[in-house]
């Protein structure tokens, strides 16, 4: 656990050249976030707004020589106050980023997926991922969805896929190859991941999907390992040199992420994506490395999207799982909309 994530740490040098964004912590009263924000704030490309007991947020930054600007510590009476500020600040232009402090993520993501107040965008669906960096591995492994999306279907996967894709086209990977994961390379009717992992190839050879190369059905070992590829004679341009490992659903990459940070060393960043701003999601057992990649990822993401300053649009209605229904993840289109007034 020692590792030194040096492959999330160039994100973090990057974004130390980015001017600062005002970051909305949710519940900040817990000594690793804010000993993350501290450092973050002193590297100048962070200007934390603390959300939650301002009493406890103020002994905690006594106890780590911290001093906050004045305007820095925002009074919630609760954790699921403390979420609705920072949304309604992300929305009304007064904070870019939503930033997971001490709370439980479900009491957060509420906030951020609430219909008529939180971050959703019409047309876009929510998803997660997690941005890891395994000691020997020479690059960052994107894992989705393995936090919102509980059992997603081939329309949902797809937008999934798109949505990773896009982030890794923010951190500047041009060349994307993403495996579709199931538990053999084969298609088997027995095995619906295969299913759609072969759906999913295809739509992306039709532009359905764009911006990566995308094959499936491939085993863990085939997505990795070159050397296994070879064993197995497996012909692909994805296999053995995937960025992005597409999971058939949110349990098996929860457990994916977390045997890497726990039994490889591992470092994971984790941010939500399909959203009208960045949402850093961490658990709250997550190291500071982590919590600084992923705020820098975040950065890097509002950078390039040109997300700063703006008020969400409006929608039409860490390594911890929030999991959530198939209505939450995704705002439905003007169509269901209207449709649902009609009613």
């Amino acid at each position: 656990m020692a590792h030194e994530a040096s492959k999330l740490q160039g994100l973090v040098d990057r974004a130390r050249d980015l001017a600062p964004v005002r970051v909305a912590v949710v519940d900040g009263a817990q000594s690793v976030v804010l000993e993350t924000l501290r450092d973050a704030a002193a590297a100048g490309f962070v200007e934390p707004r603390l959300i939650g007991d301002p009493n406890e947020t103020r002994r905690l930054c006594r106890a780590l020589n911290w001093t906050p600007q004045p305007g820095w510590i925002v009074e919630a009476g609760s954790d699921g106050e403390a979420a609705t500020t920072a949304v309604r600040m992300v929305r009304q232009g007064d904070a870019d980023i939503v930033m997971k402090g001490n709370i439980h993520t479900d009491v957060l993501m509420r906030a951020v997926l609430d219909r008529e107040f939180g971050l959703r965008v019409a047309g876009r669906r929510c998803s997660h991922v997690f941005l890891i960096d395994v000691p020997g591995h020479d690059r960052l492994i994107g894992i989705t969805d393995a936090a919102i999306n509980i059992a997603p279907d081939l329309a949902a996967k797809s937008q999934i896929c798109q949505n990773a894709i896009d982030l890794f086209h923010t951190i500047g990977v041009p060349e994307l190859h993403v495996a579709v994961l199931s538990a053999v390379e084969t298609v088997t009717s027995g095995i619906a991941s295969t299913l759609d992992a072969a759906c999913l190839t295809l739509m992306a050879r039709r532009g359905q999907i764009v911006g990566a190369r995308v094959d499936g059905p491939l085993a863990f070992d085939n997505a990795i390992s070159a050397r296994a590829t070879h064993e197995k004679g497996i012909l692909s341009d994805v296999a053995g040199a995937a960025d992005i490992l597409l999971v058939p659903d949110l349990v098996s990459g929860n457990i994916l992420a977390k045997a890497l940070e726990y039994l490889a060393g591992a470092v994971a960043a984790g941010i939500a994506l399909g959203l009208s701003a960045p949402v850093v999601l961490t658990s709250r057992a997550d190291p500071a490395s982590a919590r600084m990649a992923s705020l820098a990822l975040a950065a890097l993401m509002l950078d390039r999207s040109n997300m700063r300053g703006t008020p969400s649009l409006l929608a039409e209605t860490s390594l911890a799982a929030t999991p959530q229904s198939e209505q939450d993840c995704c705002a439905p289109s003007a169509t269901a909309t209207f449709a649902e007034a009609a009613e």
